[in-house]
């Protein structure tokens, strides 16, 4: 059954004029909530994009099992992606800490805009971010430029 013969003319154009306001607003919404152009759309927005195509597929013509099985591994394998995102940052953070955990006792240089420190690490915090004392002071494990062996 065609689109034609179930909406007069007049309603196909109500509804293309609302789904158009909609898609206008929709963008607007998107543009202004993701300040960055090149960020990437996550798995909420993907569910969302989803949902609304559901909630707006033409009666007439619904959407094919096959199509939604697609879509959903999609967006199965979205998720699953972005959780290996967040394991592999956890995972860098526990080698950062071990890293300067292992620097413990070892005389350390590290670079800061308008000075250069060498001292030996006598304590490290553990956290977000390691820092390590030097010299009475704690600079992030980051700023560390290089290691010297003590042999």
């Amino acid at each position: 059954m065609a689109l034609s013969s179930v909406m007069s003319s007049q309603e196909r154009a109500e509804a293309a004029a609302w789904a158009e306001t909609e898609n206008r607003r929709l963008a607007l919404e998107f543009s202004q909530r993701n300040s960055n152009p090149n960020q990437s759309l996550g798995k909420d927005d993907f569910l969302r994009i989803l949902l609304t195509q559901l909630a707006h597929q033409d009666p007439t013509a619904p959407m094919q099992d096959k199509e939604f099985i697609a879509q959903m591994a999609q967006f199965s394998s979205l998720e699953q992606m972005t959780n290996l995102a967040t394991d592999f940052s956890r995972m860098a953070r526990m080698l950062q800490s071990s890293e300067a955990t292992g620097a413990l006792g070892r005389t350390v240089e590290i670079h800061l805009e308008n000075e250069t420190v060498q001292g030996v690490i006598r304590a490290i915090t553990r956290g977000e971010t390691p820092q390590i004392l030097v010299n009475g002071r704690y600079f992030d494990w980051d700023q560390v430029s290089r290691i010297f062996d003590e042999s």
